[in-house]
């Protein structure tokens, strides 16, 4: 495979690979962004979580909360959490990112990211609820912020997009099998950002 560019400087890099990755931009203005980013900050019960790693339980550099169907839970949660019912954002979001992807998505996590120092380390999601080789697709809003991949056989295939405001991202096929993900701290100063990922919970 080709080595891919890890720093993109906006946007897209030249080489996506994808059967991984679908980056698309704008899927909402600047308008639309910087109301839903308001929105869900001020009106999410935004929660940091305790979760473990490697054995030893850690609390997640970032706030997050839990939407999906009422016949699905949250898995990422102790005990498995009854999540939060759609908000009628969240469901006009799911709409639009539905008629892009052709896929039919049970359950949204947020995430907030509240400045440099919020972040999520390398990991795959690929736990049993999800399936195997799940579509997950990615909205976000505010901070643009580099989402970047590494190979988990080969540390040095490794990329970066940076997901702009109103962007979707759709991670599919083998990326949660074969390749790690991770949005890492920065030491430069950094805005508020809000990230939505839609799932099927099986």
């Amino acid at each position: 495979m080709e080595q891919l560019s890890f720093f993109a400087e906006a946007g897209q890099s030249p080489g996506l690979p994808k059967d991984l990755l679908d980056y698309r931009p704008a899927l909402f203005n600047l308008a639309e962004s910087e109301r839903l980013m308001s929105s869900f900050i001020t009106e999410c019960p935004w929660k940091q979580k305790v979760v473990t790693m490697y054995d030893k339980q850690v609390i997640t550099p970032r706030l997050s909360v839990w939407y999906a169907d009422p016949d699905t839970y949250d898995y990422t949660s102790p005990g498995r959490a009854v999540p939060m019912p759609w908000t009628r954002d969240l469901l006009m979001i799911r709409h639009k990112v539905e008629e892009i992807t052709g896929v039919r998505f049970n359950s949204v996590l947020l995430n907030y990211y509240r400045d440099g120092n919020d972040s999520v380390a390398w990991h795959s999601d690929n736990e049993k609820a999800l399936g195997t080789h799940p579509t997950i697709a990615s909205v976000s809003f505010g901070q643009v912020r580099a989402f970047d991949i590494r190979h988990k056989a080969d540390h040095r295939l490794k990329y970066s997009v940076k997901l702009e405001n109103g962007s979707l991202l759709v991670m599919k096929g083998d990326l949660q099998a074969k390749w790690e993900h991770r949005i890492a701290k920065s030491i430069r100063p950094m805005r508020a950002r809000v990230n939505l990922t839609f799932r099927i919970v099986v």
